[in-house]
């Protein structure tokens, strides 16, 4: 599924001035495999192109996502190469940033890919939150450094969680939970369209259901570069 195909749940986003937000979901045509680096080296030709038509770059920032909370601010964030052969920001599982022109990336393929956008500041943010994420309070852990970097307000924060895995195919109803820390830290709006990754392989990547063999979907937000 194309960026452009994915502008239904993102229009909360992608209706502001100055924020562009994207979805690359199931590519069909690009063979996977159990090995997670061998398939993102895979991806990642037809994610460039994608990219570079969408968001008019081909390279975007990545977190090392361990399943943790932390959050790295970009630009100058320390950078190593993956096992893929390309450079990601290690430890974190979310990337914030005030800086035009930054494109942040996140892979999902069960686990919730988390946009934010302040539309005080223009700051943006790119969260990986599945179980263990989430109850670490990785969302909340990013609007506070929001918050202490580039003075963002909680009720100025636009927040999406995108398509996730979810009852009764998980047994941990994680959304849920994100949803209720959103509440909780004062968010202006959060949205939510409740997509299942278990039920649509046709559409979505699911690393449960097709236990392990599978790809990634990736969510990209970039703060806009005004002309």
């Amino acid at each position: 599924m194309p960026v452009t195909e994915a502008l239904c749940f993102l229009d909360p986003i992608n209706r502001l001035p100055g924020f562009r937000a994207g979805w690359i979901g199931r590519l069909d045509d690009v063979p996977v495999t159990t090995d997670r680096d061998e398939t993102l080296a895979r991806l990642r030709p037809r994610h460039e192109e994608i990219v570079a038509r969408e968001f008019g770059g081909d390279r975007w920032w990545r977190a090392e996502q361990v399943h943790g909370c932390g959050v790295a601010r970009i630009p100058g964030a320390e950078i190593r190469i993956a096992g893929d052969g390309l450079p990601v920001v290690p430890g974190v599982d979310g990337l914030i940033t005030c800086e035009p022109g930054e494109i942040l990336g996140i892979y999902v393929a069960d686990c919730g890919a988390i946009w934010l956008a302040d539309r005080g500041s223009g700051a943006v943010g790119m969260l990986h939150s599945g179980k263990k994420g989430t109850e670490l309070g990785i969302l909340t852990e990013a609007i506070r450094q929001m918050g202490d970097r580039f003075g963002t307000r909680p009720a100025d924060l636009v927040v999406v969680l995108g398509p996730c895995i979810r009852p009764p195919d998980y047994e941990i109803d994680f959304a849920a939970e994100i949803a209720r820390q959103a509440r909780a830290a004062g968010v202006g709006e959060f949205h939510d369209r409740g997509d299942n990754t278990a039920c649509d392989l046709a559409t979505h990547y699911s690393y449960r259901i097709e236990k392990g063999c599978t790809g990634r979907m990736l969510g990209l937000i970039v703060r806009e570069e005004t002309p």
